[in-house]
């Protein structure tokens, strides 16, 4: 058994579904493997402490997790390796990212960053984003909510394992505060159509633009969007906020 077996951050989440397959529940993520590398182990073991929020069936008071009230509270939503969320922490030091992510190395790599370069304005929980809008979070909370680049899942007979999906735009809506934002990127145009729809579709919330958004100054490129970009590849930003 390895270290990282040992580590009961490291380890797997298993979540309850049920085997009614008319009643299962959404999740905002499917699970693969992956192992820390060394270093992100060390980040693990030294920075979850004060940067790690273990889940729980009780409501965050996001003032008193961040230490400061005169804040705004942003959700950001599978992360991935943590660079943007980084960027973007780094750039809005007058934000507090609450950043959600079930995998692992993903958790690792932005635990490294975090201490790095000595980011305050972060906390971390690895768990489904689901489960921690419905029981950590507070209705009428947030002032934005993060999705960049969630998995587009291209084939028609997997699209009902997206994430945007009019159940979950319907309780991450309920978590925000009147005029507070939800800004979702892709570099699908299929799924940037199909976002479009269900946010166009949710009563709660008001598209900024006529169809989809510029960019935000505060989102980087990534290497993959630059890369892609180079390529002739579009990316579409949807910022829409509630009304």
């Amino acid at each position: 058994m390895t270290n990282q077996d040992k580590n009961p951050i490291y380890q797997r989440r298993v979540f309850e579904q049920s085997e009614d397959p008319t009643n299962r529940k959404i999740r905002s993520f499917v699970l693969r493997q992956g192992r820390l590398t060394p270093a992100q182990e060390r980040a693990f073991a030294s920075g979850w402490p004060a940067y790690g929020l273990e889940y729980q069936k009780e409501t965050l008071d996001l003032n008193q997790t961040f230490g400061r009230a005169e804040t705004q509270k942003v959700l950001e939503i599978g992360f991935g390796m943590g660079d943007a969320t980084a960027k973007i922490a780094q750039t809005l030091p007058e934000y507090d990212f609450l950043a959600v992510e079930v995998h692992a190395p993903g958790v690792g790599a932005l635990l490294k960053l975090i201490q790095e370069t000595g980011i305050d304005n972060i906390r971390i929980i690895q768990h489904d984003a689901v489960e921690v809008l419905n029981n950590m979070l507070a209705d009428d909370s947030l002032d934005g909510v993060h999705i960049f680049f969630p998995d587009p899942w291209h084939k028609k007979r997997h699209n009902k394992r997206r994430l945007i999906q009019a159940e979950f735009i319907k309780l991450l809506s309920s978590k925000l505060k009147v005029g507070a934002y939800i800004h979702v990127a892709t570099d699908w145009q299929e799924y940037a159509q199909w976002v479009l729809e269900v946010l166009s579709a949710e009563k709660m919330l008001k598209n900024t633009a006529e169809d989809y958004a510029e960019k935000p100054s505060y989102r980087p490129l990534t290497k993959f969007e630059t890369r892609g970009i180079k390529l002739g590849h579009g990316v579409w930003d949807l910022v829409f906020k509630k009304r």
